[in-house]
């Protein structure tokens, strides 16, 4: 049986949980740091942090093409800073726009590191029942418009914070700072219907 390589972006943020996370898998997780790293990986995420400085980084070692290609045909998982790389452009240079979400996202929404809350949520993954999710929100950016092909899985305050577009999966939260791993394991889903496919085309 084929075990998925599934890489986190580690140049800055939050990548260390979801590298926890992984392990809890059947997956071998791996932190990429180079476009070496990401040609080994099934699938890649992009954790919350720092958008400006992540895309910075992203830049300085030159991976943002890598990753562009990449997404053409792998899953990406988007957390906070990493859906809105993930997302159209935010208006702000700096800032790399993957444009592999179909949406508009408002950086910094929920305020400052120290308004950060929790809240449960309800996930519609697959099939009911619905699942509740402990969503934790941290200088959270918010989804402020959706294109026709983007799913909402997930919604906070009528808003959408968890979302699907193919086989690409954004979250305006940190589900990696949960202890729980069943929005990874959605994400090992889409990771092996989209190598279901492949298959198909080959």
């Amino acid at each position: 049986m084929h075990t998925y390589v599934i890489g986190v972006l580690a140049l800055q943020g939050a990548f260390a949980k979801h590298m926890e996370i992984l392990r809890t898998l059947p997956v071998t997780p791996k932190e990429v740091r180079t476009p070496q790293d990401l040609l080994e990986c099934d699938a890649l995420i992009i954790p919350g942090g720092e958008s400006t400085t992540i895309s910075k980084q992203i830049r300085y070692i030159h991976l943002e093409e890598a990753i562009r290609l990449f997404a053409e045909k792998k899953p990406l998982f988007g957390t906070c800073a990493g859906l809105i790389l993930m997302g159209l452009p935010t208006g702000n240079p700096e800032i790399i726009s993957l444009e592999l979400l179909d949406i508009t996202v408002e950086r910094n929404a929920y305020g400052r590191q120290i308004e950060s809350f929790e809240k449960p949520v309800e996930l519609f993954l697959d099939k009911p029942p619905v699942q509740t999710f402990p969503a934790v929100f941290i200088r959270a950016p918010r989804i402020k418009s959706c294109g026709k092909k983007v799913e909402v899985l997930s919604s906070f305050n009528q808003e959408p914070i968890l979302i699907k577009q193919g086989h690409h999966l954004g979250a305006t939260f940190h589900p990696e700072l949960t202890g729980q791993s069943t929005i990874h394991r959605y994400f090992l889903k889409l990771i092996k219907e989209a190598n279901a496919k492949k298959g198909e085309k080959a």
